[in-house]
């Protein structure tokens, strides 16, 4: 293949232009707050499975105060009703008035028992709510994190984007300038040669795999004409000829 040498010139032009583009777009696809942000992730899908799970603790709790409060005021208004009974009068029978006098006792035994037990189940339940409360503010405390650090990544990511356009306008002028022959062979060794296609030949040395030539090979490019588009033997890529080549 041959080609101007301004035209191969340009090549060395235009893979500056992409690999900055390339660079650019690494880094937009590397944001330095990823690791954190995938840690924190990991730390808030934990936090949150623990923050339901204690939120069925509470609600558990919560019914199960309701239930024993609900037994108190039961057991407590049967024995207001026998309480009443007894101080009317209404029982004039001895063996009846002892047998309510054992009830009542039995009664207030019964309470007791309650009203212990509802103490046990608020006991537990503020502990769950404390815990649930705690788990909470964690959770927030992570958002606050994860918001902070996803917005300056976006907004890392939107200046990257300005940036990368900004380069790539200033590609066409460039494309341009370089046959259509050449641009595909470029395009091709770009994709197959980890996005770099061409380099300089400086200091005897390719600027693509950054291999210095041996005599042979300098002796057989210094032989080939300007506009021949000239390969490095050894990674493929094409060489552009230079005043600094050491030709």
């Amino acid at each position: 293949m041959n080609a101007d040498p301004a035209a191969q010139l340009r090549l060395l032009d235009l893979q500056a232009l992409d690999s900055q583009v390339d660079q650019l777009r690494h880094v937009r696809a590397n944001p330095p707050q990823a690791a954190q942000i995938k840690e924190l992730l990991g730390r808030r899908g934990d936090v949150d499975g623990r923050l339901r799970d204690q939120r069925i603790v509470v609600d558990d709790l919560t019914a199960a105060q309701a239930k024993a409060d609900a037994d108190v005021e039961q057991v407590k208004a049967r024995r207001t009703r026998d309480r009443d009974r007894m101080d009317s009068g209404a029982i004039a029978d001895p063996k009846a008035l002892e047998r309510m006098q054992h009830e009542l006792a039995s009664l207030e035994r019964r309470i007791s028992t309650l009203e212990d037990e509802e103490l046990e189940v608020m006991e537990q339940l503020e502990e769950a709510q404390a815990a649930l409360a705690e788990l909470t503010a964690a959770l927030e405390e992570i958002d606050t994190e994860l918001g902070a650090l996803t917005t300056a990544r976006d907004e890392k990511a939107g200046e990257l984007d300005a940036e990368i356009l900004a380069v790539s306008t200033r590609r066409d002028p460039i494309v341009a300038d370089i046959p259509a022959d050449l641009l595909a062979l470029y395009d091709r060794l770009r994709a197959s040669k980890g996005g770099v296609a061409v380099g300089a030949l400086r200091a005897r040395q390719c600027g693509g795999c950054q291999l210095a030539l041996d005599a042979g090979e300098l002796a057989e490019i210094r032989a080939l004409s300007a506009d021949t588009v000239v390969r490095h033997e050894e990674c493929q890529r094409i060489l552009v000829r230079t005043p600094e080549s050491g030709l």
